[in-house]
């Protein structure tokens, strides 16, 4: 299918805050049969790792939706507002991956259900003590309010509702992991990444891995096999070593080995089909350490891929260039690659939503020895784009018609850069002082993380360099870029938050920490305006340049404070400045929006890819299949590869 083809159906559902919608997997009839094969593999891989992320994200996650489920699968449905709102709920929970909302992190409520309705449904499909539980998770509110709680103070483990630790505290999280730590260690292991940190009855802790024997092996086992079944159509021999790498890593639960398995993905960059699977991202951890279990299966889009690799063939120049102090620069930039990639499969903490942009690995040392590899997700970019098409919304929040027209020529261009700045040179930028490990600014990291990158694309989007690289054909690209994020951080994506509520989401804060700090230290010169009109605030950037400068500077002390480990003044700087939220404006953004009924949350239904076979049974190849709808897919899943 073309991506100019306006005649497919983006939108596959929409209720509560979401729209869910389909993505086209453009080039997949060019791939060899060989090839496609492959992508079915690593797609059925991808996809049974999906009830470890439910049990991460809470331990009565599974239970619930089971339940629920069973009665939306058993009981006559019902055309009744108590039945449409169990069915809602349903489908926040499938969007989720459990019971708290996938951005704020907050459980969401039962809006219009009862637990009079359900009590006697869940009679039907659950125990008494199962039915009891389930009810109360979801009727009380302050049974398991918040999946991540960083808020400064309290205690971030046991007020917390993931499913990291079990009957431990965060100093006791903390002291343990302090005392594994080796100083100066160059090559140091992701410590917890893949484990549980429980309390047992004698008072020891006890790691419980995520492997093959140990916990979600019946889980692992599955992705396993589907991983094996890959080796056999690996598309070269580094391929097959990459996947028997992993293997080898599930089956031992060695951090050492997925450090080897790291090295040798991202060095993986010949292979067309490509794939992430495992526990990568920590951000559903308040403390940092244990990362959700993810996958995305991929094909490099080639056509696409010549800006990001243009970039990534420049990339010394701009670590040389950086407004950051040359201490904390690289003096030698290895290993960048970048692509563009067209999905073909999410799955896990990936799925229903989707990112737009992937940078791996994650370890520093690994980063600066090896490199890192760097994705742009072009289809998923395409399909956001499309749905977008006519929503009014620049129109509500563009200032004028002057900035409205600038957006609608550049902003999608402006945006796809910023991505491919910040995922492809921002994360890869930069290096650690010597005797700096790189956890040291523990339930900060992420944010401050994202803003380095977010600030790097901000800062080198306006630079002649990308004119002269031929990837921008004007200033007003960037200008575009600057309206939408200073906009962004400042107030539109307060749609996200509930009334009353604050800045949890480490991608939120870090937006709201640039917008916030550059609109407060440009107050003098006039940089950024909160301007009035008719009754309605629109934010103004009267000065690009300044804001530029504005940008190097923060870009310069975040910068410090990774390559330092200063752990108080990234405290500072998140708690100041990206946590609190405007009421007034808050209340002015939520009305404005809901004017516009657009759904402030997206994500996506898969294809399906489907194995064709030959006349013995043999797979011979494979195809996408878009006609499953959303409700049918999750059941299905659900079906298929519920293991745990």
């Amino acid at each position: 299918m073309s991506k100019t083809n306006t005649q497919f159906a983006w939108l596959a559902d929409r209720f509560a805050d979401v729209q869910v919608l389909r993505y086209q997997i453009d080039g997949y009839e060019q791939l060899t049969p060989k090839q496609r094969i492959l992508t079915y593999y690593l797609s059925q891989a991808a996809l049974c790792g999906r009830d470890i992320t439910y049990d991460q994200n809470y331990a009565d996650n599974l239970l619930i939706r089971r339940c629920l489920e069973r009665i939306y699968i058993t009981c006559k449905p019902q055309e009744t507002e108590q039945w449409r709102a169990l069915e809602t709920y349903l489908k926040k929970l499938w969007f989720a991956n459990g019971v708290h909302h996938h951005y704020s992190t907050a459980k969401f409520s039962a809006d219009g259900l009862s637990a009079t309705f359900l009590a006697p449904l869940l009679q039907r499909v659950a125990t008494a003590d199962e039915a009891q539980r389930v009810l109360r998770i979801i009727f009380t509110p302050s049974e398991a309010p918040l999946r991540v709680n960083q808020q400064a103070g309290v205690d971030m483990v046991t007020q917390s509702a993931c499913n990291f630790y079990q009957n431990v505290s965060q100093a006791e999280v903390e002291a343990f992991y302090a005392a594994q730590q080796r100083p100066n260690n160059p090559q140091p292991i992701s410590m917890g990444l893949n484990s549980r940190l429980v309390k047992l009855p004698n008072g020891q802790l006890q790691e419980q891995v995520w492997r093959i024997g140990g916990t979600y092996s019946t889980a692992i086992e599955r992705i396993t096999h589907w991983l094996s079944l890959a080796t056999s159509v690996a598309e070269n021999e580094h391929q097959r070593r990459v996947i028997e790498t992993l293997i080898e890593y599930y089956r031992t639960g060695d951090l050492h080995k997925f450090d080897e398995y790291s090295i040798l993905w991202v060095n993986d960059t010949e292979s067309k089909v490509d794939f992430i699977n495992g526990f990568i991202e920590t951000y559903g951890d308040p403390m940092g350490y244990k990362a959700t279990w993810e996958s995305v299966v991929n094909f490099r889009d080639d056509e696409a891929s010549r800006r990001t690799q243009l970039l990534a063939q420049h990339a010394q120049w701009f670590e040389d260039n950086s407004p950051i102090d040359p201490q904390f620069r690289k003096p030698h930039v290895t290993g960048i690659s970048a692509k563009s990639i067209t999905l073909v499969q999410l799955g896990g903490d990936c799925h229903p939503t989707s990112p737009l942009g992937i940078n791996l690995p994650n370890a520093d040392w690994i980063r600066q020895q090896h490199g890192s590899k760097s994705v742009s997700l072009n289809n998923i970019a395409h399909a956001h784009e499309q749905a977008s098409l006519g929503s009014g919304f620049e129109e509500e929040f563009g200032f004028s018609p002057e900035h409205i027209a600038r957006s609608q020529r550049y902003g999608a261009l402006g945006g796809r850069l910023h991505t491919d700045l910040h995922e492809c040179l921002g994360h890869g930028s930069g290096q650690l002082a010597p005797g700096v490990q790189g956890d040291e600014l523990k339930n900060y990291a992420s944010p401050l993380e994202e803003a380095r990158a977010d600030l790097f694309a901000l800062y080198y989007i306006a630079d002649p360099k990308m004119q002269q690289l031929g990837l921008v054909p004007d200033i007003e690209v960037a200008y575009a870029e600057y309206d939408r994020y200073i906009r962004n951080g400042l107030m539109t994506q307060l749609v996200r938050i509930s009334p009353g509520g604050c800045i949890e989401q480490a991608h939120m804060r870090n937006r709201q920490l640039i917008a916030t700090w550059c609109y407060e230290q440009g107050k003098d010169n006039n940089v950024i305006e909160l301007r009035q009109r008719n009754g309605k605030t629109y934010v103004v950037i009267n000065n690009y340049e300044h804001l530029r400068s504005l940008f190097a500077q923060l870009l310069r002390e975040i910068q410090r404070i990774k390559s330092t480990g200063d752990y108080a003044a990234g405290r500072d700087l998140i708690e100041r400045y990206a946590v609190r939220v405007n009421p007034e404006l808050h209340r002015e953004v939520l009305a404005r929006y809901a004017s516009l009924n657009e759904a402030p949350f997206t994500g996506f239904i898969n294809p399906r890819i489907v194995p064709i076979l030959s006349d013995n049974g043999s797979i011979i190849d494979a195809r996408a299949d878009y006609s499953e709808g959303y409700t049918e897919q999750m059941l299905r899943y659900s079906q298929e590869f519920g293991c745990l």
